[in-house]
């Protein structure tokens, strides 16, 4: 397969949608972009590399047999003791489609138009599903330029698709939340994404969702009693702006106002409340994977599952392209943090997550948080939390696991390249030497212009079926 065919196969959606980017004019739009289908496989014997036959040695048969899909659930949550309950997760679902736990919009790109979710001001717009896009398999496609999100405001860093979230202990590009309650919570009250708070979610889930709520997690406190806990607008219920300090932020810890006013035991209810949406939120996740794809037929012995270039790019992974140093096991992730020497770039126009940390300080907050592992809302603990933080994690993110790929409309966690194979050259080149915090991990490559398509072609044998339509709509 040439290059300029590879851009082609995983253009062809995204062609569709008129995506913009900034990146070679010359080069056909989404190499490994949102809805890319990929149509190379039984019988096509690719371009470019070796005409001969393509057959792993014993040793390399080993390291891709360690990638073979594995049909089996996430391991279980001990943080989360409703994380298999299947009334939870049919309850979750329903909560991952609701926009009125948001509060109001904040930037003014929030104009209607575009791809926004509404009018500035306008509270109830925001929903899990509306940056994690079901049909995209959880990816945003929905926000202008298809790089980061715009909700209640513009994110800094690109939104991870969720297929197979259920088997991360730490989540986010930099392991700033290691519970999937305290994450939720996190988006809950994050101005720039559901502008909401803990307090009027638990107000809101007691207006829409009492009896559901109810049936799984017991009896919710009187939220109904004013005096107690009195009522909170959605106009009013986040921050006023995308930069506000906690104390301008009604209904959250540290706001001065109605959250800290409350008893420090009714606090404790309302954050119950909005921890227990979390909790069925995720049992929803849990459910959403990937699945196996041509690429595990071929391992287990249908030789004609993958084109010859497919085939080379999966031994280039393995081997000279290294990849499987991070990208390992069945979901292609080590679930790790890694510095990759990537000097960020502007992207949505103006905006550019420079000097980013990472998981140095993403992970020390985790360490602090209430809403940890540890804390008194978590269920259990089983140690996913380090006893204190290296200082290598210094500009490192999350490896992203490479199943069903194809979907995904950028790359990185600053999102700003928009094809595979500017991913895959960033790679081969090295990194960049300078422009970002922290040491980098990687190493040129020395692949050349047909290696770099044989892998891009390999990843797309990665994709699968996807979550059954079912889990793709409200219940």
């Amino acid at each position: 397969m040439t290059r300029a065919g590879a851009a082609i196969l995983l253009g062809l959606t995204l062609a569709a949608l008129g995506g913009a980017s900034c990146e070679d004019p010359s080069l056909p739009m989404g190499v490994g972009g949102a809805g890319a289908t990929a149509t190379t496989g039984a019988g096509s014997s690719g371009q470019g590399g070796s005409a001969e036959p393509v057959e792993p040695t014993e040793a390399q048969w080993a390291r891709l047999l360690s990638l073979r899909w594995v049909d089996e659930p996430p391991p279980p949550d001990v943080t989360n003791a409703f994380a298999d309950d299947d009334e939870a997760a049919i309850f979750g679902q329903r909560l991952f489609f609701d926009a009125r736990l948001s509060g109001p919009l904040l930037d003014n790109d929030n104009d209607g138009t575009n791809g926004a979710l509404g009018i500035k001001g306008q509270a109830g717009r925001v929903s899990c599903a509306d940056c994690h896009i079901p049909e995209a398999w959880f990816s945003d496609t929905r926000s202008p330029g298809l790089q980061i999100s715009l909700a209640a405001g513009w994110v800094l860093r690109r939104t991870p698709p969720l297929l197979d979230v259920g088997h991360k202990k730490l989540l986010n590009w930099d392991a700033r939340r290691d519970t999937f309650f305290g994450q939720a919570i996190g988006v809950f009250e994050a101005p720039k994404e559901m502008n909401s708070s803990r307090y009027f979610v638990a107000h809101a889930m007691f207006e829409h969702h009492r009896s559901e709520y109810e049936a799984i997690f017991g009896p919710m406190p009187p939220l109904d009693d004013a005096a107690r806990f009195p009522p909170l607008a959605p106009e009013l219920a986040g921050c006023p702006h995308v930069e506000s300090p906690a104390v301008d932020c009604e209904g959250r810890p540290g706001d001065g106002g109605i959250y800290d006013a409350l008893s420090s035991s009714d606090q404790d209810a309302v954050t119950r409340v909005a921890v227990n949406t979390g909790k069925a939120i995720e049992a929803y996740l849990r459910k959403l994977s990937c699945g196996s794809g041509r690429f595990d037929a071929w391992l287990d012995g249908d030789d004609a599952a993958l084109s010859d270039a497919e085939k080379r790019g999966a031994i280039l992974f393995v081997e000279q392209g290294h990849c499987i140093d991070c990208h390992t096991g069945p979901r292609l992730t080590d679930d790790g943090f890694h510095n990759v020497g990537l000097k960020p770039d502007l992207v949505a126009v103006e905006f550019i997550d420079a000097d980013d940390p990472g998981a140095l300080a993403g992970l020390t907050q985790a360490m602090i948080d209430p809403l940890n592992s540890r804390g008194q809302f978590s269920d259990g603990d089983d140690g996913r939390l380090p006893s204190f933080v290296q200082g290598s994690l210094l500009g490192a993110f999350s490896t992203p696991g490479l199943r069903c790929i194809s979907r995904r409309p950028s790359f990185f966690h600053t999102a700003q390249h928009r094809h595979l194979i500017y991913v895959i050259e960033h790679f081969n080149d090295g990194g960049h030497p300078d422009g970002f915090p922290g040491l980098s991990e990687i190493l040129p490559l020395g692949l050349d212009d047909a290696q770099i398509d044989d892998i891009i072609a390999f990843l797309l044998s990665l994709d699968g079926p996807g979550p059954e339509a079912a889990l793709l709509a409200p219940p």
